[in-house]
């Protein structure tokens, strides 16, 4: 593997993710070690505005509305990623499993069409290692009571949740080697060292 790996942080929502790039993160900075971190949707300029549009709680877009506009968004991250391929440690909240999960196994669009539209946008640009973070209905939402704002994909029923987590689960066991799973209803701290551990392995 690259020592300058493709690194993304997957998972539906409360599951710990994003704390746990924000920590990465901060472990490189400390470290003097470069890299670059954007989230899905978002990133570029151009991406925060369709973030914003997807996420704005007054949207109200078709389920094949939104997989274009997350595409569109990807694509607009195209040559920021690539700018920066090989040449530093590149971290992802949310990526393609992302678009997979969502709009495949939540919503139920075609599997080969958000694959196809993927691999015409990223072509060579690959991932190389995924942490999943997985949550249990309980404490998703709890913890989704304790935000202060909730955007629009925060407010889909348990069930659609519930198979997003599923469709993470099945994505991981085809790429076993290139996934680790992380509990989130554990120890945060534990966690923590977890993930901080296999990264110190893939760089």
């Amino acid at each position: 593997m690259s020592k300058k790996p493709v690194i993304v942080f997957e998972g539906i929502e409360c599951s710990g993710k994003s704390y746990h790039i924000n920590n990465v993160s901060r472990y490189l900075k400390k470290n003097k070690i470069d890299h670059i971190k954007i989230r899905e949707p978002g990133g570029s300029d151009n991406s925060e505005k369709i973030r914003k549009l997807i996420l704005s709680n007054k949207s109200s877009f078709n389920k094949e509305t939104d997989l274009l506009l997350y595409l569109a968004a990807r694509s607009e991250n195209v040559n920021l990623l690539k700018k920066h391929y090989k040449k530093k440690i590149i971290l992802i909240d949310r990526f393609v499993d992302s678009t997979i999960a969502y709009q495949h196994y939540g919503l139920g669009i075609n599997l080969e069409l958000i694959k196809s539209v993927n691999n015409h946008l990223l072509k060579k640009f690959n991932v190389d290692f995924t942490f999943l973070n997985i949550v249990s209905k309980k404490n998703m939402i709890k913890r989704l009571k304790l935000r202060k704002s909730l955007n629009r994909y925060d407010k889909f029923n348990n069930k659609f949740y519930e198979n997003v987590q599923k469709g993470f689960i099945k994505l991981a066991k085809t790429k076993i080697r290139k996934y680790k799973i992380i509990n989130s209803n554990l120890d945060r701290s534990y966690n923590k060292f977890l993930v901080l551990d296999k990264m110190n392995k893939l760089i």
